[in-house]
């Protein structure tokens, strides 16, 4: 028998519940556009999508061709949308799987006409209008144009329209870019055909629907896993319950006495005789390397302090304050809760000087996912 040495475990009744209280939360207009790309920021993207299918998700949004066949593999019933440009070769998959890429160039255009055409088959495509992310998209100053070309092509139907804010928290640089984007649908009222989708916000950037119905849809990711946005979103005070907790087992502990130099690099050095355990996981499963001599672990619902540099296996953790019960193969988690104490995933996260969501896509597929329903 295979025991796990570490391990993510994932409640996805939690997931289902933070999804029903986000719908409850946008006005009922509001299509919700899942975001699953990058395997669903690392909880794994069969079992979630399948839950979020069951609970009610109106499209699904991914990164690239393998992510959206992955989830078309298992059923037909929701759109997909690729936010990614296609590399041409992957134009093909498009009519294989039914699915709506997003368009940002007349180049891309071309190349959806003459696929159209072969295969005697109209395609469904969002335009991307870059206004001022400056990454995919159409400069929104050259927007008009495309659009009046898009037009001529009966086998290319346009059903949504679509920009990314560069820095929500910008409130002043996010309205300039809501106004361009804006000015771009209102002078070709491309947003008034039925069924017309609209996005522009995720969670962290809501502010508009209460004031400019022109928004019908809202592109929810890392909120529908319990990662809450920041202060100002119309959704950021909503009680979203995390998905995702990260465990691993306590391998070995031993006796060291003070003055003694802890893992590479020899940054932490003991100033008392110490107990400290060895926890079976490191940088190569889900704890980024700046945790050491930063970051905490939960034994028993107890804090205590890692130490020493992380290394790609394993991670030192100071139990010298621990009372004697601690014994080998407890389970230390790193996110999570214990009895009443709770690391978050944000505070992992402050302590690896990154951002949360990169910490979640960085959880290595040698970590077990480990599902569960547990329902309060």
């Amino acid at each position: 028998m295979i025991t796990q040495r570490c391990w993510a475990e994932i409640n996805l009744a939690a997931l289902e519940r933070n999804l029903r209280l986000i719908r409850d939360s946008l006005p009922p207009h509001v299509r919700y556009v899942s975001v699953v790309k990058a395997d669903a920021y690392g909880h794994g993207i069969h079992p979630t999508a399948a839950r979020l299918m069951q609970s009610g998700v109106d499209l699904f949004a991914v990164a690239n061709i393998k992510e959206a066949t992955e989830i078309r593999e298992m059923g037909s019933g929701w759109p997909i949308l690729i936010l990614g440009p296609l590399l041409e070769e992957e134009d093909e998959a498009l009519i294989e799987f039914d699915l709506i890429p997003t368009l940002s160039t007349e180049v891309e255009l071309n190349r959806l006409c003459a696929l159209s055409q072969k295969h005697q088959k109209q395609i469904s495509v969002h335009l991307k209008i870059d206004s001022g992310m400056g990454r995919n998209g159409i400069w929104w100053n050259d927007a008009i144009p495309l659009i009046e070309e898009i037009k001529k092509h009966s086998e290319i139907k346009l059903c949504g329209a679509l920009t990314h804010f560069a820095q929500p928290s910008d409130l002043s640089f996010t309205e300039e870019q809501r106004t361009r984007f804006l000015s771009i649908l209102q002078n070709t009222e491309i947003h008034q055909k039925p069924g017309f989708l609209v996005h522009a916000d995720n969670s962290s950037s809501l502010r508009s629907f209460d004031r400019n119905a022109i928004f019908n849809a809202v592109r929810i990711g890392l909120l529908q896993f319990g990662v809450s946005p920041p202060q100002g979103s119309i959704l950021a005070d909503l009680p979203v319950e995390p998905v995702l907790s990260f465990h691993a087992k306590l391998a070995m502990i031993k006796n060291l006495p003070e003055g003694t130099t802890l893992s590479y690099g020899r940054q932490y050095t003991l100033q008392r005789d110490s107990k400290i355990g060895i926890i079976s996981a490191g940088y190569g499963d889900a704890i980024p390397l700046p945790c050491g001599n930063r970051a905490f672990g939960l034994i028993n619902g107890q804090n205590y302090p890692l130490v020493g540099r992380v290394t790609m296996d394993q991670t030192l953790i100071d139990l010298t304050d621990a009372p004697s019960e601690i014994e080998l193969g407890q389970t230390v988690t790193l996110i999570g809760r214990q009895k009443e104490k709770e690391i978050l995933l944000t505070e992992l996260a402050t302590h690896a000087k990154t951002i949360p969501w990169e910490l979640l896509c960085s959880i290595t597929k040698r970590v077990p996912r480990v599902y569960t329903t547990i329902r309060e």
